[in-house]
């Protein structure tokens, strides 16, 4: 019970959700993008396998650095391993997300920032998300992840 407390706290925190949201499927899958945001972070290319672990068997990705869909574990693996090799040190910040739940189906929205080292240099990456997550025993699952980078302002 403690553990669930801290679990929703930082999901608030994290994702600023007012004390007025439902703290409850709400703030799991708030926790469950804050675990997908820790686990990118912690992955490399020999082990890609901590932010694997957040997607169901069946999920599919259209990542923000690949031009094709990746509808299988194995392709999705190779995703994040050459996003490791690619944009070494990868971390990212969520910014501005809507999170809807609708059952043991939910969808979170909003744009995010990858931050890597390349050159000794830190570079950004800006782009927009859309996750859909569905809920398997008791576990908030990424089923749907698309993302891409952020479109250039138009004059």
């Amino acid at each position: 019970m403690k553990r669930a407390v801290c679990s929703v706290l930082t999901a608030f925190l994290l994702f600023g959700i007012t004390l007025a949201a439902s703290a409850g499927d709400e703030a799991d899958v708030a926790t469950a993008m804050h675990m997908w945001k820790e686990n990118l972070a912690v992955g490399t290319a020999k082990n890609p396998d901590k932010i694997l672990s957040l997607y169901a068997r069946d999920a599919v990705l259209w990542g923000t650095i690949s031009g094709k869909i990746r509808p299988t574990p194995a392709l999705i693996r190779a995703y994040f391993v050459n996003a490791y090799k690619k944009l070494p040190k990868l971390t990212v910040v969520f910014k501005d997300p809507l999170i809807r739940v609708y059952g043991n189906t939910a969808i979170n929205t909003g744009y995010y920032t990858f931050s890597y080292v390349k050159k000794g240099k830190t570079k950004t990456l800006p782009a927009r998300y859309s996750f859909t997550l569905i809920k398997r025993g008791g576990d908030w699952l990424l089923v749907d992840h698309h993302s891409s980078g952020m479109p250039k302002a138009t004059k």
